[in-house]
């Protein structure tokens, strides 16, 4: 007795139903509300014209190639100094994310160097330093072995050495000023002072409502980063931004799509208000992204002006008129933090139910290999063989199918990401992976009904399996089985589609 379409349609329908809705149950959900924004940011004041007067960047330098030992490793670096007699200030380059050189900062050493300020880029560590584990600490270590070479040159000015970190840098930089106090001043661009994870996932709800991705993209993408259990992606800055008691300079874009900067903002100004700390100053540059650039191509108006004065002006320029100023900055949504995944949504339950899978999906291949080896039993009857074809037929399609979802959600969520890193990417490609990755999954389920269909009907027809043919069976549906459940996690069953 076949099965009818019917009762096959019904069937898949309600375990659809039965996945979406364990999607949803499920924790953890990330739903960032709206930011209600307080007074101080409605309306800031203009920036003070004394902080954007031209900068007379005419003083010729000198550019010496150093390499300065380290933790494990030998660090290059870049010195650019006035060439101008008597002692100048210093500053430190940190690089944000990602195996940072010191090149990336070479225009802004230059116009420094040019206007009477030694500087000092160097490329950042790679052992200790990699995806998976970034110790904030020894990156710290590292720019205050540099701020102490500067401190011993002649033509650099002790009390006057400071560090700048951009991004990244904004949870180093902290670290190393608190730890020492021969660090001068900070500067900080595009510090995110929330945790790691919280930046992260609000950039990448940023770029995901810029490209119109449904909120299950959202949810995918959340989850899959709760699972990842990295230390340094629930650094804590605070502590850090506690101890500083130096001057600072803090530079925001009210363009920046990678940092929650009017958190930012509120966490920096907390923590030195706790710390006692009056000597601060918050500037937001108009249209100034991530890199406190335009559009990617030249540096926003003021930037470099705003840098070089506030520097050169130290220790006046510690205490501002106006700690907070500058085009008015709109954040929509907060830095809601990332739930980390239950027990059995953890990296590890995902690496086993991926393990048994894929297990499954070998095991009964390997199973009739070990039995033709061993010279297994004769050949079975043409109506065994009958019953059986379809049932293998559709086994076959079934792992293709598992193996092509796996590959395809992390293809999806690696362009995902590499969408928000570059600021690039188009709504159609967003909701074409989405597609082919829901489609994917439906199949899945399909699949599964229906081969579940198929050996109930054979069986009732007479077909008797095999040991094999068991372990086959049982390994296929079962590893799909579990994969489904993952995928109904992950969202790829929720509605609406």
């Amino acid at each position: 007795m076949r099965t009818g379409r019917g009762t096959l349609s019904v069937a898949a329908g309600l375990v659809l139903v039965a996945l979406a809705a364990l999607g949803y149950v499920l924790p953890p959900a990330f739903d960032p509300p709206p930011l209600q924004v307080d007074a101080a940011f409605r309306a800031l004041p203009v920036q003070p014209a004394a902080e954007l007067k031209p900068v007379v960047a005419a003083t010729p330098y000198r550019t010496e190639k150093i390499t300065m030992p380290a933790q494990g490793q030998q660090l290059q670096a870049t010195v650019r100094a006035p060439a101008t007699p008597g002692r100048h200030p210093a500053m430190v380059f940190i690089s944000g994310s990602g195996n940072g050189s010191q090149e990336e900062f070479t225009p802004q050493a230059e116009f420094l160097a040019a206007a009477g300020v030694v500087t000092l880029a160097f490329d950042k560590r790679t052992v200790g330093y990699n995806f998976r584990d970034r110790d904030f600490g020894l990156l710290a270590d590292d720019a205050l072995r540099m701020v102490d070479y500067l401190r011993t040159r002649p033509d650099v000015d002790p009390a006057t050495v400071g560090i700048w970190g951009v991004s990244e840098g904004g949870w180093v930089v902290p670290i190393a000023a608190a730890r020492s106090s021969a660090v001068g001043f900070v500067v900080l661009v595009s510090s995110p002072n929330v945790s790691p994870l919280r930046q992260v996932a609000w950039a990448l709800n940023e770029q995901l409502l810029r490209l119109r991705a449904p909120t299950g993209v959202r949810d995918l993408l959340t989850r899959a980063m709760g699972v990842f259990g990295f230390d340094f992606l629930r650094h804590d800055a605070m502590p850090a931004l506690r101890g500083v008691h130096q001057p600072v300079l803090a530079l925001y874009g009210t363009t920046d799509p990678s940092i929650p900067f009017v958190e930012s903002t509120r966490a920096l100004t907390t923590a030195l208000e706790q710390a006692g700390n009056e000597r601060y100053t918050i500037r937001f540059l108009d249209q100034a992204d991530h890199a406190m650039r335009v559009g990617g191509g030249p540096f926003a108006p003021g930037y470099l002006e705003t840098l070089a004065n506030w520097i050169k002006g130290l220790p006046g320029t510690g205490k501002p008129e106006l700690h907070l100023a500058g085009a008015t900055p709109v954040q929509r949504f907060q830095a809601a933090d990332v739930p980390a995944a239950p027990w059995y949504a953890g990296g590890t339950m995902l690496g086993l139910t991926i393990c048994l899978a894929a297990v499954g999906y070998v095991a009964g291949p390997v199973a009739e290999l070990v039995v033709r080896l061993r010279g297994g039993p004769p050949p079975p009857a043409q109506s065994h063989a009958a019953l059986w074809a379809p049932i293998r037929k559709r086994l076959r399609r079934m792992a293709w199918t598992g193996l092509g979802l796996l590959v395809s959600v992390v293809a999806f969520i690696t362009v995902l990401v590499m969408f928000s890193v570059n600021q690039a990417g188009a709504w159609p490609a967003v909701l074409g992976g989405w597609l082919v990755v829901r489609v994917l999954a439906v199949l899945m389920l399909l699949q599964e009904v229906t081969a579940v269909a198929t050996v109930i009907t054979a069986l009732r027809e007479g077909l008797l399996p095999t040991r094999w043919q068991h372990v086959a069976v049982a390994g296929v549906l079962g590893g799909t089985g579990l994969l489904l459940v993952a995928a109904a996690y992950y969202g790829l069953f929720a509605f609406p589609w």
